[in-house]
């Protein structure tokens, strides 16, 4: 019978693989001037880490999660986002007695029961960053600074920062009444999905993509409208500091979070050209999910990417791209220079050379040709004569110019 990967998942093949390693790459390197450490947690948490974190009424924690019982009948759920996962961490280890502000970065893979879409997977995977222990605005605009950085050092074009607030516990209460109340005349002309959020959670209502919903909820109230006055601080220290930054951003009373610990500041990088899933990082602020799992009150801000949609939002396609100039291929033509070319290869790779070789015994034509389309810089063959003086010769793929030298230098003769 023919296997295929499970609906929503990929495989990524070898001839893709590097474009992903530059993302991961750039990002590490961006975390690195920021000044963040690489965390790794489990792939998989108790369910119960989810369900606190997101409330039970979101759609992550109704609709969304892999969840399964293990031998020892405990639930436990493959992890649908990386925040949950790093706060607890940061409990379990006693991170919050440290002083300062805790900021850490991650790849991990990511499981969600969606449909699958353009960019949108089962299983995806994410870059995030966290930053813990901060309360102010400065803290906000570093994190979207990196992710500005980050987004522009990968070559994404044509994408903008979209930037709100959606208030705190003492504001956006009274909030959501009115949001409800301004929902309630237009109700039937919402979404089934729509319809079932607006008592647990209207604010979703206002990202809802379906252009039916968009328009009933078109007057809708701006949460802008309603902000504390602690609440209105943070978001204009915030935007003046992007301003300073010379980082240019929209404000857009439609970025909501749909999870139960997000406040204040929430942002997304939009691509333009990714259809209607185009937002490539989303992020904001979750002051109150430290004290929800049982830590102390810390506050807390972060943003997670989507290495698949970024990789898209990149024009980061991954194949036919050529190798680095530090790749060659070693081209042996007998049986008996099989130990030769061995020697060779350790000789090489020991260097720090990316080095291939033909496995197959053919002929000298057929490995130039996979040499070629390998992308390798040059060729060195191991022939009977080549053997029998201890030499190799070295073909220039580029400039086909070749030349003999003693098997010992062959490191050194290309650089």
């Amino acid at each position: 019978m023919a296997y295929k990967a499970p609906r929503g998942t990929h495989d990524l093949l070898p001839e893709e693989a590097p474009a992903w390693v530059r993302l991961e790459n750039a990002f590490r390197e961006t975390c690195r001037r920021f000044g963040y450490g690489e965390i790794r947690t489990p792939v998989f948490e108790e369910t119960e880490l989810f369900s606190r974190a997101e409330g039970e009424g979101t759609d992550i924690v109704v609709k969304e999660m892999y969840t399964f019982t293990d031998r020892g009948g405990r639930s436990m759920t493959l992890r649908p986002e990386g925040t949950p996962s790093v706060i607890r961490a940061y409990i379990e280890h006693k991170i919050y007695g440290e002083p300062g502000t805790w900021k850490v970065f991650y790849f991990a893979p990511m499981f969600r029961y969606d449909r699958p879409q353009k960019g949108r997977y089962r299983q995806h995977h994410q870059f995030g960053v966290e930053a813990v222990g901060a309360p102010g605005p400065d803290i906000d605009a570093e994190v979207i600074w990196l992710a500005h950085d980050f987004a522009s050092s990968v070559g994404v074009e044509n994408a903008r920062l979209e930037i709100n607030s959606i208030g705190c516990p003492e504001c956006r209460p009274a909030y959501l009444e009115a949001l409800r109340d301004a929902l309630r005349p237009v109700l039937d002309r919402l979404c089934a999905l729509c319809q079932e959020r607006f008592e647990r959670n209207p604010l979703r209502v206002l990202d809802e993509k379906n252009p039916q919903c968009q328009e009933a909820a078109r007057d809708a109230p701006s949460i802008l409208d309603h902000l504390c006055s602690e609440c209105r601080e943070h978001f204009d220290g915030l935007r003046s500091l992007l301003g300073e930054l010379g980082i240019s951003c929209t404000v857009n009373p439609r970025i909501v979070r749909g999870l139960d610990y997000y406040s204040r500041t929430a942002f997304e990088i939009i691509h333009t050209g990714l259809g209607a899933q185009n937002a490539i990082v989303g992020g904001g602020r979750y002051d109150g999910l430290v004290e929800a799992l049982g830590g102390p009150p810390r506050p807390a801000v972060g943003f997670g990417c989507g290495i698949e949609r970024l990789a898209l939002a990149a024009g980061a396609k991954g194949r036919g791209e050529r190798e680095s100039e530090r790749s060659v291929y070693v081209a042996v033509l007998s049986e008996k220079g099989q130990r030769a070319g061995m020697m060779l290869l350790k000789q090489l790779r020991s260097s720090g050379v990316t080095v291939h070789t033909d496995y197959l015994r053919r002929s000298l034509n057929a490995q130039m040709k996979e040499a070629d389309r390998l992308g390798c810089s040059h060729v060195l063959i191991l022939g009977d004569e080549e053997l029998a003086a201890g030499e190799v010769t070295i073909r220039d793929m580029k400039t086909r110019a070749q030349q003999r030298v003693p098997v010992q230098q062959a490191a050194h003769a290309i650089g």
